[in-house]
């Protein structure tokens, strides 16, 4: 067994504020007020302090002798001596009677608490041993606490929240250069941080904070209804991970991780997994669940998932779906392959300083790479720019200041002077753009919408047809190839009963001159109302709303209805002119909140998440951790929400790492040409940036 002396009670327990007021149990996770509360807790000697059922028997029976000897000397003190020292026995203990004393705790019990506090000892009661006035367990938000000084508290706050924000490891607040930085910035009189502060109370305070956010986002639920978005991947370590976040009109807000990797075969558990999300936000308050691939787990739950749940649907994000039709044109005959050649292009020129300064003279400082939000489109975007800048590139080869460098007798410089003049690169680059720039545009609007696109989706995607249509000028036999693994991504994983819904209830399409109602649009609508309706007679209400609607009687004839019809949100119109039918308005709005893009849009940090469901942690550190990533990812989506951009996630993909570069560093020219300095590494990714 542990002795007393060799135990020190802050290994057992953690201060969650400044003052160590509120302390919990490393064990049970139980706060307390006050270090010596916890002795009283983990020794289970106190009937004012529940006992620790989760403390070692060891830890508890030496905490338990400790209080006892601690007890005997305060009497001990206090009375002055036994009144029978010599009687033989149980001792007893005569203080004077009806008398209250009142004494100090020693020094090493008072530390804890940042002050000495008078405490009391009522003489009829044996048990009760001295201890602290208990602080109620409020949030620290008047000027007292810190100090008396409420800037100072606020300032300790912010720092905080550009931990959380960040992700930074806390033991930052302990580099000396952060402090001087801060020292020097506010002031040294400024209040840092402490690394338990950090932990303890500052983060306690953001996590209510954000639940109150999070709250007043999960009120809007009942009105406009939310889609569930699945962020998954597989980290190096092979395990299957997955976040959940929950999107709709107020913002996204993220829910929770979870490693899925011992039931990733097993459908019945990932089912039942999807199950206790769904009643965590509300199966009630869920439209749809948008999965972020079509593959693997995710698609086996999927359909098993439509199955059980036929009142909430199940679609792919869009932006993935759009990456597999990407990935099946670039494998057409007459394609296969220039996408690989537009990158041996831009590698050449971007690893040679020499080489990239005479492009950019040849085409006024055009760049042919521009980052994106998104890593698949880069080689696409790229591609275009090179097409766009053809002629300049072309002379660019053909000058004198390319025919004497010492680039232009090197094999690979040979190599892409030769793509530069193949008729056969250009035609290929051309039909690529011809069927893959259409798509890029539907990606852009989709990634880049602040709005929900449920309502616009079925009419984009068959714009861009229509576009790659035109830009074959009409020729079946030249397009129909494409509209084929369109058609083939979109009826196997993309198309949703609610896109076909969607297109009929927002009144911008469905009241212009080109809306079109066919059959895959008119069973969309009625699946809808079936699924999502259970009530029979309110089906029926809903099918004679929408007869007023098609018509455009009533409201929807009036002059503002139709002014409005194109400038403000399908669902902000359906709230403002659909109230004379309150069961199809309800209906609509439902629908037109939605998003049809995933998580990934979002572009969370994943490695808190890998971090977060690692095993091996006790239930403190675990619940800490729990709520540090709960803080960060809502954070980053409300910042998001707002239009901030956060900086500690990408926003945008860096070209220079997976399309130009490739340890561009370590290549050096050969054949005695100019070195690649790091100067002109540094202005190479400026200028890409």
């Amino acid at each position: 067994m542990a002795t007393s002396e060799s135990l020190n009670i802050h290994d057992f327990g953690t201060a969650i504020d400044k003052k160590k007021i509120r302390v919990q149990c490393n064990f049970c996770a139980k706060v307390v007020s006050g270090f010596f509360r916890l002795k009283c807790h983990l020794g289970g000697v106190r009937k004012d302090v529940v006992p620790c059922e989760k403390v070692p028997e060891n830890v508890k029976e030496s905490f338990f002798y400790m209080l006892q000897e601690r007890k005997r000397e305060n009497l001990s003190n206090e009375v002055g001596k036994l009144c029978q020292p010599d009687l033989p026995g149980k001792r007893n203990w005569c203080p004077a009677p009806n008398v209250v004393k009142q004494f100090k705790c020693e020094p090493s019990q008072t530390a804890g608490y940042g002050s000495k506090k008078q405490l009391e000892l009522d003489s009829e009661a044996e048990d009760n041993v001295a201890e602290h006035i208990p602080v109620p367990n409020k949030r620290l938000d008047s000027k007292i606490t810190i100090d008396g000084d409420a800037s100072a508290w606020q300032a300790k706050k912010n720092i905080g929240r550009f931990f959380y924000e960040t992700g930074i490891d806390f033991s930052a607040a302990n580099s000396p250069s952060f402090k001087r930085m801060l020292n020097e910035t506010l002031g040294n009189d400024q209040e840092i941080p402490t690394f338990q502060e950090l932990k303890g109370w500052i983060l306690q305070d953001e996590m209510k904070e954000m639940q109150e956010y999070v709250k007043s986002i999960r009120h809007s639920w009942a009105t406009t209804g939310c889609s569930i978005l699945l962020d998954g991947w597989v980290n190096e370590k092979g395990q299957y991970l997955v976040s959940f976040v929950v999107e709709c009109p107020e913002g996204p807000i993220y829910l929770h991780s979870a490693d899925v990797s011992a039931i990733i075969n097993n459908v019945g558990a990932l089912q039942l997994l999807l199950d206790r999300v769904l009643e965590e936000v509300g199966i009630e308050n869920v439209v749809q669940i948008v999965a972020c691939s079509a593959t693997g787990w995710m698609r086996t739950v999927g359909k098993k998932f439509m199955e059980k749940h036929k009142a909430v649907f199940w679609s792919v994000s869009t932006s993935h779906c759009i990456e597999l039709i990407l990935e099946k044109i670039v494998t057409l005959d007459g394609i296969r392959g220039i996408v690989d050649k537009a990158k041996i292009i831009t590698k050449f020129i971007y690893r040679h300083g020499e080489i990239l300064k005479l492009m950019r003279n040849h085409t006024q400082s055009y760049d042919l790479i521009k980052p994106s939000k998104v890593k698949f489109a880069v080689p696409f975007l790229t591609l275009e720019n090179i097409v766009s800048e053809k002629e300049n590139l072309k002379s660019m080869f053909m000058s004198s200041e390319w025919k004497t460098s010492v680039w232009a007798s090197t094999p690979e410089g040979v190599t892409v002077a030769h793509l530069i003049e193949d008729l056969a690169f250009w035609t290929g680059a051309e039909i690529t753009m011809k069927a893959t720039v259409p798509l890029l545009r539907v990606l852009c609007l989709v990634a880049e919408a602040d709005k929900p696109q449920v309502g616009y989706i079925y009419e984009t995607m068959d714009q861009a047809k229509e576009t790659i249509k035109e830009g074959f000028k009409n020729k079946k036999s030249q397009y129909i190839a494409f509209w084929k693994i369109i058609d083939g991504i979109w009826d196997t994983h993309l198309h949703s009963p609610l896109h076909a819904a969607g297109y009929y209830l927002n009144p911008s399409l469905f009241y212009s001159t080109d809306f079109y109602s066919d059959p895959e649009v008119a069973f969309g609508l009625l699946c809808c109302i079936i699924r999502m309706v259970p009530n029979h007679h309110i089906q029926e209400l809903i099918s004679v709303q929408l007869d007023e609607y098609r018509h455009a009687r009533g409201a929807y004839k009036e002059g503002r209805a139709i002014d409005k019809r194109t400038s403000i949100p399908p669902a902000q119109w359906w709230s403002v002119y659909g109230k004379q039918h309150p069961e199809l308005q309800k209906f609509a709005i439902r629908i037109l909140s939605q998003t049809c893009d995933g998580a990934l849009r979002y572009g969370l940090k994943r490695s808190l998440a890998e971090k977060l469901l690692m095993k091996g942690r006790n239930h403190v550190e675990q619940q800490r951790l729990n709520d540090l990533a709960y803080v960060h990812y809502n954070m980053h989506l409300q910042n998001r929400k707002r239009g901030v951009k956060s900086g500690v996630v990408a926003e945008e993909i860096d070209p220079m790492d997976d399309w130009v570069v490739d340890r561009a560093l370590e290549t050096l020219p050969r054949n005695g040409g100019s070195e690649w300095t790091e100067a002109d590494c540094f202005e190479a990714t400026e200028n890409v940036e």
